[in-house]
């Protein structure tokens, strides 16, 4: 069965929030799937990982949740190479923060790219400002990239 991982950035949980409330869509579409609440590198890169998915807020003045810090900076110092990695990325901000909306994701994805790994897709950016519950726009987000992007395997 193809394996579907999601690392999770959250201070107050809502990206892992939307991470347990996907998870069924791509259960349905064949995978099987983990979600990593507490991401390592060794999470990303120790076994196969056929398909990834990013749900990460932002906190402060752009910066990656404190649970995440320790994810993005040994991907960033240890330069693993993700030629083979496809991803998407759902980004949490919020947009009265000015040019620091979904920074954390935005970020993210530029370290990503720049290690070879390529996002499927274009990016979710969910402003608390417009979408109470993060979930109400990942949802139909997910169902569209698994359509947009053949992810079906089952």
């Amino acid at each position: 069965m193809s394996m579907l991982k999601i690392f999770v950035g959250t201070m107050y949980g809502g990206a892992l929030d939307v991470a347990e409330q996907v998870k069924p869509l791509f259960e349905e579409a064949g995978y099987s799937v983990a979600i990593y609440d507490n991401p390592t590198l060794e999470n990303l890169t120790g076994s196969p990982t056929d398909l990834a998915l990013f749900c990460v807020s932002t906190t402060g003045s752009g910066d990656y949740p404190g649970n995440f810090v320790p994810f993005a900076r040994s991907i960033a110092e240890k330069s693993p190479e993700l030629g083979s990695l496809r991803y998407g990325l759902i980004a949490l901000g919020d947009s009265s923060y000015g040019d620091t909306f979904c920074g954390a994701g935005r970020q993210l994805d530029e370290l990503l790219q720049g290690q070879g790994a390529r996002r499927l897709g274009e990016r979710l950016e969910v402003d608390a400002m417009e979408t109470f519950m993060a979930d109400d726009a990942a949802l139909p987000w997910v169902q569209e990239w698994i359509e947009s992007q053949a992810l079906k395997v089952a």
